[in-house]
């Protein structure tokens, strides 16, 4: 699979599909990138389990912080990769040990290990690198474009409000 590009829809499915998400890499300082997105796909519904080992024990958001994904207590649909490139590597062999195997392993924006790519998707494993879902859930939506972000998608359709919050759009279909 070439991961260059990927389609609007396969990246919909992807986050209707999956309900839970380890986030390794995740922050307990608001300014950073990855307490933000813990927060967003909290608020959109997600049961988000934040992964640090310098934080263990503790708690992100009213979430109970976990050193790596081998103490996850429960399966998860996805592992998102909030750390370089580099370290990617050795994380996804990391989530490729767990049973079951996550459904997704999502790197975040500049995080790109095709090799390690490789050997997720020869286990069955769906790879999206070098994205954020926060932005994609957001740009499908109609989120993003509150802000005046072009978000390259058209619709006469309203969209859909989330079921609960202000200004919040859901990815569920119309």
């Amino acid at each position: 699979m070439t991961h260059d590009r990927y389609d609007d829809e396969a990246l919909r499915k992807i986050l209707q599909r999956v309900r839970s998400i380890a986030l390794v890499g995740a922050s307990a300082n608001p300014a950073r990138p990855s307490w933000i997105v813990t927060k967003y796909l909290l608020e959109r519904g997600y049961r988000v389990i934040p992964v640090n080992p310098g934080l263990a024990g503790g708690e992100i958001l009213g979430r109970p912080v976990v050193a790596r994904l081998a103490d996850l207590a429960q399966p998860v649909d996805m592992v998102e990769i909030f750390r370089n490139s580099e370290a990617a590597g050795p994380l996804v062999d990391e989530a490729l040990a767990l049973d079951p195997l996550p459904g997704v392993i999502w790197m975040q924006l500049g995080v790109r290990n095709d090799e390690a790519a490789a050997r997720a998707e020869a286990r069955g494993v769906t790879v999206v690198m070098n994205r954020c879902p926060k932005i994609e859930y957001g740009r499908l939506s109609g989120e993003i474009g509150w802000t005046g972000v072009n978000s390259r998608i058209l619709s006469a359709k309203r969209p859909k409000l989330a079921a609960k919050g202000f200004q919040k759009l859901t990815i569920e279909e119309r």
